[in-house]
């Protein structure tokens, strides 16, 4: 000690010491890397005019918010609360105002990337649910306010006595109670939006199949994507208590982060190539006119690819004669709007 009080630190325990801080100083420069990557992924693709829609800008914002929260945490375990002495003797005299400010600050962001996560999935959820009946979608969208507003408030409690135990620095007071509620909490949120998601579009994916649309677009990539939203998260959840890994709750709000904008990027780009798959030039041609002439223009009556933009317009005008590729063109059309009103709203 300061005062010239000897203290033992046994080799166990020294190396267990800088394991522990190796393992999830590693865990946190990932996070923080593919934080930074995928931030910047997102600006370079995604276009100048979809830039201003609310889904965007809570993507763009969490991934700042998971970068800075990451950066905060590689600085705590190479700082001086960190240093082997202040460890072993919990004497922090040492370490200034400035490192218990950012420690505390670790906390509010931590709370703020779990609201930009949670408003993300209910603007989502808003769009997916949009075509359900009126009760339903009520219900829907009450019950996922519901979860995740005691989500957030289990993380703002947990914010509010962490940042009190950082500033009095009492070893004996513990938070793991109110952590694994925490994390239980977030890790349900998040599985029942993108239930919902999964379950929407599995119903969707099924009528198109059983319209002859099979074709792999933008409402599989969603799918794809909200399966794996759902399932990585959760293991990630579960892991935690069952393998000694340091830190294993962080990655799930992480890996979150880095899906949500993934889905929006990876669909829109599948919507660019069917429309430049769907613009087609005329096929030019000639034929004879009454007059015996020769006459150009397209040999395909383009009428013959517009179909209606629903299938109530096709029972309601008919659609006989109308080919499957202006089947398989409508339904694309349809939900290209169906994408663009979920990158708008």
């Amino acid at each position: 000690m300061r005062d010239g009080t000897p203290f033992n630190v046994t080799i166990p325990e020294l190396d267990d010491f800088i394991l522990y801080s190796v393992q999830i100083s590693i865990n946190y420069a990932a996070s923080l890397g593919a934080s930074l990557l995928f931030f910047i992924v997102l600006l370079l693709l995604t276009k100048p005019d979809k830039r201003k829609s609310p889904v965007f800008v809570m993507n763009a914002v969490a991934l700042i918010l998971n970068f800075l929260r990451t950066l905060l945490h590689c600085l705590y375990f190479t700082g001086p609360f960190s240093e082997t002495y202040a460890y072993f003797s919990v004497d922090y005299s040492r370490v200034s105002r400035s490192d218990y400010a950012s420690q505390v600050a670790i906390t509010v962001i931590t709370w703020l990337l779990l609201v930009c996560v949670e408003a993300s999935l209910l603007l989502q959820a808003r769009v997916v649910c949009v075509t359900l009946r009126e009760g339903l979608k009520r219900l829907i969208f009450t019950f996922s306010i519901m979860i995740a507003g005691l989500a957030l408030a289990f993380r703002l409690a947990l914010c509010v006595e962490n940042s009190k135990l950082i500033l009095g620095l009492d070893p004996e007071f513990s938070l793991r109670w109110l952590a694994s509620a925490t994390n239980i909490t977030t890790s349900v949120s998040i599985c029942w939006f993108c239930a919902v998601f999964v379950v929407k579009l599995g119903f969707a994916l099924d009528q198109r199949r059983k319209l002859n649309v099979g074709a792999f677009g933008p409402m599989q990539i969603i799918f794809i994507i909200g399966c794996q939203t759902l399932i990585i998260p959760a293991i990630f959840s579960v892991i935690e208590y069952f393998v000694p890994l340091p830190s294993m709750d962080s990655n799930v709000l992480s890996l979150v982060t880095i899906f949500l904008p993934l889905s929006s990027l990876w669909a829109s780009s599948s919507v660019d190539n069917r429309k430049r798959e769907l613009q087609l030039p005329p096929v030019q041609g000639k034929r004879l006119g009454s007059d015996g002439t020769a006459m150009t223009g397209p040999l395909v009556d383009e009428k013959l690819l517009i179909g209606p933009l629903s299938p109530s317009e096709t029972a309601t005008f008919g659609t006989s004669h109308s080919s499957p590729r202006s089947q398989t063109h409508t339904q694309n059309q349809h939900f290209e709007f169906d994408l663009e009103a979920q990158k708008s709203g």
